[in-house]
């Protein structure tokens, strides 16, 4: 939980969890396409890491997460938007949508298998609040292509930076611990884009 890393204090929380922790399915497609992606750009493969956040607002804990529709519980999860999978078309299914999550009291399934201790990215409360409301405002990009005007492909990853990023929050000393964070980089790319657009 949040109270580990922030001791009873509002804050925000990054966690660095391997793609696919717990054996799911994920774990094997992301291994082959790293793989695949390493003999492409010749270089070694590498541990994939996806990244979530942890709040607390008024002692109150939040989780901000992307995930698909279809995983989790069946009750209120603080779904603030949704996007299609693949490709627009298939977002008509809810097998191939995703939802973004700011989660009052959720939880992350895979958080036992963090791979480093829990990164405090704030503790002020200003900031705080800000990461809070601007995660509703995300644009609902597909996930698994690339946003316009991206380098890379729009997932987990990318909401997360752009959560940060947009907020005003420095992000260029969060880097996972080894191994590398597809999706970061364009969420950075989308929150720079947002930025110039508003001026």
């Amino acid at each position: 939980m949040t109270e580990d890393a922030l001791d009873g204090q509002d804050g925000v929380v990054l966690l660095w969890l391997p793609v696919g922790a717990g054996g799911n399915v994920v774990k094997h497609t992301s291994a082959w396409w790293e793989r695949a992606c390493a003999v492409v750009e010749r270089r070694p493969p590498a541990t994939l890491f996806h990244a979530a956040l942890e709040l607390r607002v008024d002692d109150v804990p939040y989780v901000i997460e992307m995930a698909p529709a279809w995983a989790g519980s069946s009750g209120e999860r603080g779904v603030v938007a949704t996007g299609p999978v693949g490709a627009r078309w298939l977002g008509r299914s809810r097998w191939f949508r995703y939802e973004v999550r700011c989660w009052a009291h959720g939880v992350i399934p895979d958080r036992a298998f963090a791979r480093s201790a829990p990164v405090v990215v704030t503790v002020d409360t200003t900031a705080v609040a800000r990461v809070l409301a601007t995660v509703s405002d995300v644009a609902p990009s597909t996930w698994g292509r690339r946003a316009t005007g991206t380098s890379e492909m729009w997932n987990s990853n990318s909401l997360v930076s752009w959560v940060l990023a947009r907020s005003g929050l420095p992000t260029s000393h969060l880097t996972p611990p080894g191994g590398r964070v597809p999706g970061w980089k364009a969420g950075l790319e989308v929150a720079e884009h947002d930025r110039r657009r508003a001026l």
